[in-house]
């Protein structure tokens, strides 16, 4: 007995040390002087409910697109695996307390090794009994996914429609929008953009199929409907709102992936508006009265923030142009463009405080200061969120992120993370056995991941920040960024196949404007329906942070090494986690080799920000003295030509203007006198934001052509949007700007050669310009250009010049002298009388690799005879 009295002080006393040295840290962390007013000790994380949620989780994914018989095998096989491991648990208590019993009935002899025995057993059962309902609780879980993911598989191949599909027939659908209707962006096909089409999500209710058999049947299909030339076109589908009813009449088509969440596409018959037989309901229409109210308020904005601010608030992306949108990826700001749980986030912390102060006294937020009670305010949290998920629209990713900003909500009201694990496995379990779609969706996956990062290994890492001097807030800011970054690369690198380097600098400094554009754009939000004077006033307030958020992604964007590829698929998903570990090893130990840190800090600086002294002493690129380039942009055409120290003239633009911009920014540009777009195919003319991206330029000049008319457009657009003048090109023209000189020889004009110009080189004395045939497309009114180089070669730039007009061409200047290098389209045939005339020593293709294309003074080859020419590089 004295033994066991004194052991049981011992341990209550190291107890009690411990206790009083956790209470040390607990205020010695709250960086008052007096300590934390209420000190929370924090238990263990609870993960008990994480394994059912993955299992959950796995097992939607994988029924999701898998066939109805497999999906209800290993159904059965999860629910008769976890009634034999309860009822082995069961049987196994039954057992263990018929022992107790006999143990207790026959104990004779020494009580207390016999209680000891007693418990030691006890113990060792209860941790299989534990394991054992564990493990159930997974398989029950798992077959819980399973069973949800069949039926909503199920949907697809119910009814007649699949088969229909299959046939491609034309048929009449009654159907239900689901989904508010959304456009798609442009695509470049060839040397043609293909117009974005309307797309919305619906369920068929009846359909009536060719023979006139009509079928009643809920099973969901994707409308595609192509936009039209005008906007009166595409306005009566894009007002469409969930719950209204429709009858359309169109040709079928199966979906193009097996996995797809819709059994069958249609494509509408006719450009006329949509023939709406029901209308929305009203929780609908007052939903999209305030999303059209926002529009409106932003309709004055600059075109950032009248683009970005909908898209914060109640992710509304429509505005968002491409060029926004490839920053805001470029710097892992996308997330700031969709619906996420940090902006309900945002308005809840407004309403109720920080974390932890919702159940004291000294509770902080609106709320007290409103006089609500700590139960009105949780009843006005819960309908603000409620709110929150009609405005922006009941689906899958809005529902994720009203779960995810519960979670959120928990934390504010509690300031308990130990019950913050168990919450958002609660919320990944809900909504996997509500829409399993999700358990495939790399949104879900992020939206989870982040969450997590910012509730287990963010507080870990500020408070290690803290702890070596960082002040609590900044510390705080930089451990959320760098855990959710951490956990999210490696899923981005899988579907994007690149990492951002500048994200979480970028997040940083981009999250200070996000609450200010948050709460400023809701506001605008609620007072749209009742006074837009006040709306407009307060979104013209967010948009000031909104515009600086969308500075902070151009800006971060516009580095050199602001991302940079990696593999992508898993495989470079999982190479990336692992790099991320050892990078999160090596940090550990780098505050404690101040030299070793800040050497990996310059080299992280460097790799970023790329200075051209140290690129081409590295990579060589460019090289000195260089004299013109072509950049890799695919197919199209982006030929840099050299005048001077940092200043080119551009010929053509490509398709693309994330490699147009790489282009020249590799190549050091910052000043274009002028760039010339020689016609207007896409894959000519696209890239120009590219190429006007932070730099000066002069003046656009275009052919006299103005053909296809869409893209003639979208060059008048992005010139006027960026105040440069756009001018003609004459034949005959002569300029120069520095060591430049060029002139026009080609598209033939009517009028003849511009005033003063003087006679073209090698042309006749009675040989004009305009002379040749009138073009008969975009390709062979390409503008030609006779290019000299001080101290380089000579260049002659056809454009896309057909053989006719390379005739034409020959025609009009027959004394053409020879020339270095020769530039012709990649689909076009040189004529063999063109390359007997010229003499080029290369040949050059439109799409050449820009490493493979400069040419630099000095270089004296021999000249090639007859046809046998280099040509370098292919489309």
């Amino acid at each position: 007995m004295t033994t066991a009295t004194t052991g049981a002080t011992t341990t209550a006393t190291t107890t009690t040390v411990t206790a009083a040295a956790t209470r040390a840290a607990v205020h010695a962390a709250s960086g008052h002087r007096l300590g934390a007013s209420d000190p929370w000790q924090e238990g263990p994380a609870d993960l008990r409910l994480v394994p059912p949620a993955l299992a959950a989780w796995a097992a939607a994914a994988v029924a999701v697109g898998t066939r109805g018989w497999w999906t209800a095998a290993g159904v059965t096989a999860c629910v008769v695996g976890a009634g034999l491991l309860l009822a082995s648990r069961t049987a196994q208590a039954v057992r263990a307390a018929r022992a107790r019993r006999a143990m207790a009935a026959g104990a004779s002899g020494d009580p207390a090794s016999a209680a000891s025995a007693g418990d030691g057993a006890r113990i060792s059962r209860r941790r299989r009994q534990l394991n054992a309902t564990a493990i159930a609780a997974m398989l029950l879980c798992a077959g819980a996914g399973a069973a949800s993911a069949g039926l909503h598989s199920a949907d697809l191949r119910r009814g007649p429609l699949p088969a229909l599909a299959d046939q491609y027939a034309y048929v009449t659908l009654e159907l239900t929008v689901t989904v508010e209707p959304r456009v798609t962006r442009p695509r470049i096909r060839g040397d043609q953009t293909v117009r974005g089409s309307i797309v919305l999500d619906a369920e068929v209710t009846r359909v009536t199929a060719p023979g006139g058999a009509v079928t009643e049947t809920r099973t969901p299909i994707l409308v595609i409907v192509p936009s039209g030339e005008s906007s009166a076109s595409k306005t009566p589908w894009l007002r469409l709102l969930p719950s209204t009813r429709l009858r359309l009449a169109g040709r079928l088509a199966p979906p193009l992936h097996a996995d797809d969440r819709f059994a069958a596409v249609l494509r509408p018959q006719g450009d006329g508006p949509p023939r709406i037989t029901g209308p929305p309901t009203a929780l609908q229409r007052t939903a999209g009265g305030l999303r059209a109210g926002l529009r409106a308020a932003t309709d004055g904005l600059a075109p950032d923030a009248r683009a970005l601010l909908p898209g914060l608030v109640v992710g509304d992306t429509s505005r968002i142009t491409p060029e926004l949108q490839g920053a805001f990826e470029a710097t892992d700001l996308t997330h700031l463009l969709a619906v996420s749980g940090s902006n309900l986030t945002v308005v809840l912390v407004l309403l109720i405080g920080p974390p932890g102060t919702a159940l004291l006294a000294e509770r902080r937020g609106l709320a007290p200061r409103l006089g609500i009670t700590l139960r009105g305010t949780a009843l006005l949290g819960g309908a603000l969120t409620l709110a929150f998920v009609v405005v922006c629209r009941p689906e899958p990713s809005v529902l994720r992120a009203a779960a995810c900003g519960a979670v959120t909500l928990l934390a504010i009201g509690t300031g308990r993370r130990r019950s913050l694990i168990p919450a958002l496995a609660t919320a990944v379990l809900l909504l996997v056995l509500y829409d399993p779609w999700l358990a495939r969706s790399y949104g879900f996956v992020l939206s989870v991941l982040a969450t997590g990062a910012l509730l287990t290994i963010g507080p870990r890492w500020s408070a290690a920040l803290q702890r070596r001097g960082v002040p609590p807030r900044l510390a705080e800011a930089l451990a959320a960024a760098a855990a959710a970054q951490a956990l999210c690369a490696p899923v981005v690198a899988v579907f994007a196949a690149r990492v951002s380097l500048v994200a979480i600098p970028c997040n940083l400094v981009a999250e200070l404007a996000v609450a200010p554009a948050t709460v400023l754009g809701f506001a605008a939000l609620a007072a749209a329906p009742v006074a837009m004077p006040v709306a407009e006033l307060l979104a013209r307030c967010a948009g000031w942070p909104a515009g600086w958020i969308a500075s902070v992604a151009r800006t971060g964007a516009a580095l050199p090494g602001a991302e940079t590829a990696w593999p992508g698929g898993w495989r470079g998903g999982l190479l990336l986690a692992a790099a991320t570990a050892l990078v999160v090893l090596l940090a550990r130990r780098l505050p404690r080799h101040p030299w070793a840190a800040a050497l990996c800090a310059l080299l992280l600086l460097l790799a970023v920000v790329r200075p051209a002294p140290l690129t081409r002493m590295i990579t060589g690129w460019p090289p000195p003295g260089w004299t013109f380039a072509m950049c890799d942009v695919g197919q199209g055409d982006a030929t840099v030509l050299a005048a001077g120290a940092g200043t080119a003239v551009v010929v053509d633009a490509g398709p693309d203007p994330a490699l147009a911009d790489r282009c020249l920014r590799a190549l050091g540009v910052t000043r274009i006198p002028l760039i010339l777009l020689t016609h207007f195919h896409a894959d000519h003319v696209r890239g120009l934001p590219g190429v006007l991206r932070g730099r000066a330029v002069g003046a656009v000049q275009t052919t006299t052509f103005d053909e296809p008319w869409d893209q003639t457009e979208f060059v008048e657009r992005t010139t006027t949007a960026a105040g440069v003048p756009v001018i003609r090109a004459g034949p005959g023209e002569r300029r120069r700007v520095g060591p430049l000189a060029w002139q026009v020889l080609w598209p033939p004009s009517a009028l003849g050669r511009s005033p003063g110009s003087g006679p073209a080189p090698g042309s006749g004395s009675g040989s004009g310009a305009g002379s040749g045939p009138v073009p008969e497309g975009p390709n062979d009114a390409s503008v030609t250009l006779f290019v000299r180089i001080e101290g380089g070669p000579t260049l002659l730039l056809l454009g896309d010049l057909e053989p006719p007009a390379q005739r034409g061409l020959l025609r009009a200047h027959p004394a053409l002298p020879p020339v270095d290098v020769l530039k012709v389209a990649h689909h076009t045939f040189v004529g063999g009388h063109l390359l007997e005339g010229l003499r080029p020593l290369e040949v050059r293709p439109s799409g050449a690799q820009a490493q493979e294309s400069a040419g630099a003074p000095g270089r004296s080859p021999s000249r090639c005879e007859g046809n046998s020419v280099r040509v370098c590089g292919s489309a």
